[in-house]
């Protein structure tokens, strides 16, 4: 079940204001993060309040929780890009694997066709997810009914198979000892279609939690089904390192990413 908040909401679960299997989707719009820079001349004059991209954020955690880090932070970079964006706080803990593709479902149904005070482009909603939001992100994208039309993948979780999963993502998402035809299902890289949305990935080679090769696999299914991608790799850099505030050669994602929103027309340029 979706409930949509405003960002100052700050709402939790732990209240116990709604059920267990709520998701909550934050919003972040462009007009509220970013009002002083919207009221400049030049944005009035490029697009005058008209219809933006939007981009929703899967933060990693390995559905035991919610990294922080990986949600409001990509959210607020996103909006510094002129990209409206949404942070969803998907169940975590004790759930069933196929309300969490709904919920992302729904996010994105949400997003295109809900009536709001600000525009989003309908065929300009991305996603981006990290490490089992990025699982959970590739997966959605890979099966699910309502798909996002690009996709970014901070360090994903892909596959469930020894020896590259990480294997509290997958206890978590498909209990103790699930059978090989659900570690198939739900590898993300076994799920790829020409149908796919094109895709930017990074990681580190050196990531000691979720090992290089699950992007990899990801990025070998992309190409084999001639989906567009671009796959960055950097030599050395802990898990889970988000917008790498801490990290000056890993940060260069940022600007990479930029550069491959903008080829897709979600960055307008000299924003």
């Amino acid at each position: 079940m979706l409930l949509v908040c405003a960002n100052n909401e700050h709402l939790t679960k732990e209240e116990g204001k709604f059920p267990a299997e709520t998701s909550l989707l934050f919003l972040y719009p462009v007009t509220e993060a970013n009002e002083e820079e919207d009221t400049d001349e030049r944005s009035k004059a490029e697009d005058g309040g008209k219809a933006r991209p939007f981009v929703l954020v899967l933060p990693g955690g390995g559905y035991t929780h919610l990294a922080q880090h990986e949600g409001e932070p990509i959210a607020r970079w996103l909006n510094s890009l002129g990209i409206h964006a949404g942070v969803l706080h998907y169940q975590v803990g004790d759930f069933e694997f196929t309300d969490l593709i709904k919920d992302v479902e729904d996010a994105l149904k949400w997003v295109r066709e809900a009536p709001k005070n600000w525009y989003v482009i309908p065929d300009q909603v991305g996603m981006i997810g990290s490490s089992a939001g990025g699982h959970l992100a590739s997966i959605a994208a890979t099966t699910g009914t309502v798909k996002p039309n690009l996709l970014l993948l901070c360090y994903p979780v892909i596959s469930l198979h020894e020896p590259y999963t990480h294997e509290g993502s997958r206890r978590n998402f498909l209990g103790a000892s699930p059978a090989k035809d659900l570690l198939d299902a739900w590898s993300s890289d076994q799920r790829v279609t020409a149908d796919t949305p094109p895709t930017f990935i990074w990681m580190t080679a050196d990531d000691s939690v979720v090992p290089v090769e699950n992007s990899l696999l990801f990025a070998g299914a992309l190409s084999r089904h001639k989906v567009p991608f671009e796959l960055h790799i950097f030599e050395e850099g802990r898990h889970g390192l988000g917008l790498a505030d801490d990290h000056e050669h890993v940060r260069q994602w940022l600007p990479l990413a930029e550069n491959w929103l903008g080829q897709h027309h979600y960055v307008k340029k000299g924003s």
